[in-house]
């Protein structure tokens, strides 16, 4: 069973939790047999199996949101 429904891949930008590395991630693209995800708030993409990838929970989607603006504070000079 995969976890996107009827196989389609989630929209541009959409918050998706890939469970491979434990990360959350915005969707950008698929490239061949992957999907593209790049860190909330920016930063390397990362290759991700787009059968495992699911919409991240509201608590994954804070605690990314969260962790983006202490990167974006701790940047700063």
């Amino acid at each position: 069973m995969t976890q996107q429904t009827e196989e389609r891949p989630p929209e541009r930008g959409a918050v998706v939790y890939d469970p491979a590395t434990r990360k959350v991630g915005e969707y950008q693209t698929a490239a061949g047999p992957y999907a593209l995800l790049r860190p909330v708030g920016g930063g390397l993409e990362w290759e991700a199996d787009p059968a495992q990838i699911r919409l991240a929970t509201a608590s994954e989607r804070l605690s990314a949101g969260v962790q983006a603006a202490n990167n974006r504070a701790w940047r700063k000079p």
